[in-house]
């Protein structure tokens, strides 16, 4: 049975089952020819869930399966929730997405920018990936089991800014920064006086219902729905435990939530569900749509769309315009994508990924997910078109 926060399913379109029936066999089959561990794939419509499909196990060792109140690691899928909570800002006019960086954050004067001044680097830069930083968080280190997963604290960044160095001309290309999205982070803190984890359940957990989300480390009450996560080494599971603590780059990815919570925040992106309208809406929605336009072309490894627009990728398939994210931290692996146009959405969560991802390795998925979303792009949004 699922949990009462679970939305109810709403009456479905005649044809839908047999579009979705495809692709809950390719999600079941795909998981088990891979090595997946457990997963989980909901689409819903508006603020209903049509279809929900659960697989395997959250738990090796005491065998629990994954249902509707698993908690999975979102991962950088956090990174829209950071972009929303800097349009909030926006819009009550704390700051303006053409704001230099160091307007707020002025320990970026310190970096190396062969293009021109630190404070030509705005706001709109960073979410759109477009400021010239590198990639990574943490460069230097972690081949020890001494080393912190993640750098810990705001100051252990600003020691290496100095041994930054920006990369290209901001905003002359889409290059994927996680340090970028972390300095977002810090500008909501300087603005609205609350560490970020507090700011985003008071604006949008809250508002919104998702009483079951959380940044880090598990509360013991929510440890019994916690999904452990797996890396495949020799061609078998190895569990890195329940929790990891993301340090100061929560911002950029330290969500934890179960599909009953997520289903609530696509509902809200949809424009259903609390939090989508009323007198006070968590965001409005001229500003969801604003950042959902295309800035520029994007590509990288992770192909989680065609184009960067503010924080979301868009991503053309088959003649649909899908809007979405994914999300990649230790075994966890995770997307979403919204359709617009007939205001439904796809969202999954994995707990297993192979040590190292290229090409022939197990479990793929980039083929599960690119599998996913290419049959309900052909199967399914036809049917509410």
């Amino acid at each position: 049975m699922l949990a009462a926060s679970t939305p109810a399913p709403a009456q479905t379109p005649r044809d839908f089952t047999a579009g979705w029936k495809p692709v809950a066999e390719f999600f079941r089959t795909g998981l088990e020819r891979e090595g997946v561990v457990g997963g989980s794939l909901w689409f819903l419509r508006g603020d209903s869930v049509l279809a929900r499909e659960f697989q395997g196990l959250a738990d090796l060792t005491t065998g629990r399966r994954v249902d509707a109140n698993t908690i999975f690691h979102w991962a950088s899928i956090t990174k829209t929730f950071t972009a929303i909570a800097i349009m909030q800002l926006r819009d009550r006019g704390r700051l303006s997405l053409d704001d230099p960086i160091v307007k707020f954050v002025p320990e970026l004067t310190a970096v190396n920018n062969p293009y021109g001044p630190m404070d030509a680097i705005t706001i709109r830069h960073l979410m759109s990936h477009s400021a010239g930083f590198r990639n990574p968080t943490w460069p230097w280190g972690g081949s020890q089991p001494w080393h912190p997963y993640e750098p810990t604290e705001w100051s252990q960044l600003v020691a290496m800014l100095p041994y930054t160095r920006i990369l290209f001309p901001p905003g002359s290309k889409y290059s994927y920064s996680n340090p970028g999205i972390i300095f977002l982070g810090r500008v909501i803190e300087k603005l609205s006086g609350d560490d970020f984890e507090v700011y985003i359940g008071k604006n949008i957990f809250g508002p919104l219902g998702m009483s079951r989300s959380y940044f880090d480390l598990t509360p013991y009450h929510l440890l019994a729905d916690r999904s452990n996560n797996y890396e495949v080494r020799e061609g078998k599971p190895a569990a890195n435990g329940l929790d990891f603590d993301t340090g100061i780059t929560t911002s950029n990815g330290g969500l934890n939530a179960p599909l009953t919570d997520m289903a609530k925040y696509l509902g809200f992106l949809l424009g259903s569900g609390p939090g989508a309208g009323g007198p006070v809406p968590v965001l409005k929605r001229s500003s969801l749509l604003e950042m959902w336009r295309p800035v520029l072309p994007a590509s990288d490894a992770e192909a989680m769309g065609d184009s960067i627009a503010l924080s979301f990728f868009v991503k053309h398939a088959e003649g649909a315009t899908l809007v979405g994210h994914t999300g990649s931290q230790r075994g966890f692996r995770a997307f979403f994508y919204l359709h617009p146009e007939t205001g439904t959405a796809m969202v999954a969560a994995f707990n297993t990924a192979a040590v190292e991802e290229r090409a022939g390795n197990h479990p793929d998925i980039a083929a599960l997910r690119e599998g996913i979303v290419a049959r309900v792009v052909k199967g399914v949004l036809p049917v509410f078109r």
